[in-house]
């Protein structure tokens, strides 16, 4: 019996220098996560200046390095994504290399200024990147992988940090500060690997010159584009949710356990990096709309906090049922985070003109800056004020963004909006030759 041949499962072909590209991703948030989720603890072992002082110094240099974002757009459109994303690392490298030595005030803020002007600028720089390597559903899809790696990697740098600070004691804070700076030498490696498709490296370049030369004028008079970022400072404020208001929350009205919190930031990170890019797969196959995507995960996040906003109302005695329902809640809060993120990131990413690319993605940018500095004491005060006001007020915006968004499908350029279908460029493998069959004569 002659054997078949043996068909191989197809494979999408993959980016050229992808797996470069997500390693750098994932060693770059390994190397943050070391230091984001403790920073004032971090920094006040550095430097041995008190807490308030290192707090008050990151406000004030955090602030400052949001007037670097514009710089950062316009050097993208000048010089390309590229080499503006690695002299960052080089930046960011440089200044945790340095923090063990920067124990006087004035040497401190001087090295945590460059750092911020570098993390302030560097997510815009990277969707600029990630829009020049890739395109339609490729770039969504880079873009879940992204958000998936940082919360991943974000989890797994606290983890090494913790293990190395138990080990080391105070010593652990200054490896944690060279490893880090060491995560950014890494992926300033391997992201050199990394370069964009020469079709897309560029393109016309006396248009892109005649754009450049108008500058953020052009990005202000987009009224469009502008309404987007308004959105997305409204759905950045549900975000900053989950690091602000959640352990205030479980604290304070639901007077639940610390480890509550602690489960609540774990279930939160697992989801994401294990179903992230999962999800973003499902929306692509569906054929979603990447505004309509979008604005499922805003509602998501809305129907999240109506029933945290219910569980305030409710405080319900600390126990099984409600941590249960509160990790339940937290689950849907998730959900919104994975539908959202990649369609929201590629809507911007899509929406912007490639000349100037770099500056549109700054300015998307300070809708989260604006929102990360607006949260903390927005929430502080209407929790002082009554535990309930907080959910009632992310409920309202996450449901105006998700309108916002519904409403831009027919403002916004159409390429933007409609995701095109991923391609299926695997080829059937060769059969073999069969044998002649010999003529039967009657």
């Amino acid at each position: 019996m002659p054997l078949r041949p043996r068909r191989s499962r197809p494979l999408a072909d993959r980016l050229p220098g992808e797996r470069s590209m997500l390693a750098a991703m994932a060693v770059d948030a390994v190397g943050s996560g070391m230091y984001v989720p403790f920073s004032l603890v971090f920094f006040h072992h550095l430097t041995g200046l008190s807490f308030a002082t290192v707090g008050a110094v990151l406000s004030v240099v955090g602030l400052a390095g949001m007037a670097g974002l514009p710089l950062a757009g316009a050097a993208v459109d000048r010089y390309g994504a590229r080499r503006v994303q690695l002299l960052l690392y080089a930046v960011r490298g440089t200044g945790f290399a340095l923090y063990p030595f920067a124990a006087a005030l004035p040497a401190f803020a001087a090295v945590a200024l460059g750092t911020a002007l570098g993390d302030r600028a560097f997510p815009a720089v990277q969707q600029s990147w990630i829009g020049e390597v890739a395109a339609g559903a490729d770039r969504d899809r880079l873009q879940a992988a992204a958000r998936a790696l940082r919360n991943g990697g974000l989890g797994a740098g606290a983890l090494l940090a913790s293990l190395v600070v138990s080990l080391a004691g105070d010593r652990g804070f200054t490896l944690a500060a060279w490893l880090n700076a060491a995560s950014f030498g890494a992926a300033f490696l391997l992201m050199r690997r990394v370069h964009a498709p020469a079709a897309r490296r560029g393109g016309a370049a006396a248009a892109v010159r005649a754009k450049a030369k108008a500058g953020y004028r052009v990005v202000a008079a987009d009224r469009p584009f502008l309404a987007l970022a308004g959105a997305n400072f409204l759905t950045a404020l549900g975000y900053s949710a989950l690091g602000v208001l959640f352990p205030l929350f479980i604290a304070g009205p639901l007077h639940g356990p610390e480890a509550l919190t602690g489960a609540a930031f774990t279930l939160n990170t697992v989801l994401c990096a294990a179903g992230g890019v999962h999800v973003a797969r499902l929306t692509r196959r569906g054929g979603a709309r990447r505004t309509r995507a979008a604005a499922l995960g805003a509602l998501l996040f809305a129907a999240s906090f109506a029933g945290l906003g219910l569980l305030a109302t409710a405080r319900p005695a600390a126990g099984w049922a409600a941590g249960g329902l509160l990790l339940a809640l937290v689950t849907l809060y998730t959900a919104g985070e994975t539908v959202h993120s990649p369609a929201a990131s590629s809507l911007a990413v899509a929406t912007a003109p490639e000349a100037l690319r770099g500056r549109y993605m700054a300015a998307y940018q300070l809708s989260w800056s604006l929102a990360a500095i607006v949260a903390p004491s927005l929430f502080t005060a209407l929790a002082a004020a009554d535990p309930r006001l907080p959910w009632l007020l992310l409920t309202g915006t996450a449901a105006a963004a998700a309108a916002v968004l519904l409403r831009l499908e027919r403002c916004l350029p159409e390429a933007a909006v409609h995701l095109p279908p991923a391609p299926r460029t695997w080829t059937a493998p060769p059969t073999a030759p069969q044998p002649a069959r010999p003529a039967v004569t009657p």
